[in-house]
């Protein structure tokens, strides 16, 4: 066998193992749901139920207000997407196109801040948003959406850079100034990114569970702090394969958007990698 083919076979192997072990929780959370209680807490474990107990997933529908946990968790990651895609475009056009001192060392300054986990700066921004008022509400995350995100930040930095300096020149010479340039020439050109950016931002405020558990209250959070708290038998005691059943359909949209938006991942990768 040629040396090629054989490159390329190993290629594969690594790459179906890697979609083996990253898809398999998917698939350990699906079976969990179609198991009994018992079979969920059987030592040693059992892998396949005896019986598909289907009827989970209708419990997880139906003894919460599953739809409405949904529309708040829907709501809340299409404003957060919108606003912070918004946001993080035109600094990223400033950054790629604008001429000013100091530009590459703030650039620095915001890139270097993605290395802060987040969660050290949870607490000081609830005691910030508890003081104006803004907790139970969705105003943290228009806040949030409209202070623009490092990460989306850079993605449209290097790809406006990319954008021939041409096609900027021509527009000035024809009388557009800054905002229009933006607006008629770099954003229609940017639609990959522009979606991933909105893709991206939404499945994280979609899979957020800490900031909606702290910031909201019982009748305006979202659907991860609803399945994880309110799945309980007359006892009190928490239900592992509803709440699976009901994760399961959790999940269910981020693959699905993954599934037919990931060749706009890929493109806008690439693309925002041209030029640095």
């Amino acid at each position: 066998m040629p040396t090629g083919r054989r490159s390329a076979g190993a290629v594969y192997v690594v790459l179906m193992g890697l979609a083996v072990l990253f898809v398999g929780p998917f698939f350990w959370l699906v079976l969990a749901a179609l198991k009994t209680r018992d079979e969920w807490a059987a030592v040693p474990t059992r892998i396949l139920p005896r019986a598909a107990q289907w009827e989970n997933f209708v419990h997880a529908l139906t003894d919460i207000n599953f739809p409405a946990y949904a529309v708040n968790s829907l709501f809340l990651s299409t404003l957060y997407a919108t606003l912070i895609t918004a946001s993080s475009a035109a600094v990223g056009f400033g950054f790629a196109r604008l001429r000013g001192r100091g530009k590459q060392g703030l650039f620095l300054v915001l890139v270097s801040t993605m290395m802060l986990p987040q969660i050290l700066t949870l607490l000081p921004t609830y005691v910030l948003f508890a003081k104006l008022g803004l907790v139970n509400t969705y105003w943290p995350w228009v806040l949030w959406g409209a202070a623009a995100s490092p990460y989306l930040i850079f993605l449209f930095r290097q790809f406006f850079a990319a954008i021939p300096r041409e096609l900027e020149d021509a527009a000035i010479i024809d009388g557009c100034g800054w905002g229009r340039i933006f607006a008629g020439i770099f954003l229609p050109l940017s639609r990959p990114v522009l979606l991933t950016s909105f893709l991206l931002s939404f499945t994280w405020t979609w899979g957020d569970y800490i900031a909606p558990a702290l910031l909201l209250d019982v009748d305006h959070t979202t659907l991860s702090v609803a399945i994880t708290a309110w799945y309980r038998d007359p006892h009190g005691n928490a239900i592992p394969t509803v709440q699976a059943a009901a994760a399961a359909l959790y999940v269910l949209p981020s693959l699905l958007i993954f599934l037919f938006a990931q060749r706009y991942f890929i493109r806008s990768v690439v693309a925002s990698g041209v030029k640095g």
